[in-house]
């Protein structure tokens, strides 16, 4: 059962983004980055060299993990990728150190898009790091996966984003 909702939840990466949904639209700044926070155990950063998105052009920034790393700030549109903390506790899902992250204006004021990983062990708090920030960022959830992903997981997010940016990108220079 746990398996057929996770399956259920799984998004597929939008490619069509409107201009309410990408707060940069009609801007110059090109759109291709991507924003992550992994912890200590580097899972996150794992699946995000897997998806060698720099061979697209895409560059991928990652969220300081401790408070005396010098903090991260992006002029840029991004998509976030987080993961999902809290072991199933909605109030704790969203890691410290996103929340941190998005609450510098400059950071919030780009992003375009959530992708979040998340353990089907939490029931329906499945990923719910990415529907809490979709939601207070109004920005669409992309994709979720679980734990480290698998290479299909790897794949569509590769794939997805470089549609995805893509597609803003057409939507900047018309």
């Amino acid at each position: 059962m746990a398996a057929d909702a996770s399956h259920h939840r799984r998004r597929r990466i939008l490619v069509r983004v409107s201009s309410r949904q990408n707060p940069r639209a009609g801007g110059s700044l090109p759109v291709s980055a991507l924003v992550y926070f992994s912890s200590a155990s580097g899972n996150t950063t794992r699946f995000v060299e897997g998806c060698r998105l720099d061979e697209f052009g895409i560059h991928a920034m990652r969220i300081p993990l401790r408070p005396d790393e010098p903090e991260l700030h992006v002029d840029e549109p991004y998509v976030l990728l987080t993961p999902t903390y809290g072991g199933g506790t909605i109030g704790k899902a969203v890691p410290v150190q996103v929340k941190r992250f998005l609450n510098d204006e400059r950071n919030r004021s780009g992003i375009i898009g959530v992708i979040a990983s998340g353990n089907t062990n939490f029931g329906e708090a499945y990923g719910i790091a990415g529907d809490i920030i979709a939601a207070k960022c109004r920005v669409p959830l992309l994709y979720r996966f679980e734990l480290m992903g698998t290479s299909e997981d790897t794949a569509t997010v590769r794939e997805g984003l470089r549609r995805f940016f893509d597609e803003c990108t057409q939507q900047e220079q018309r």
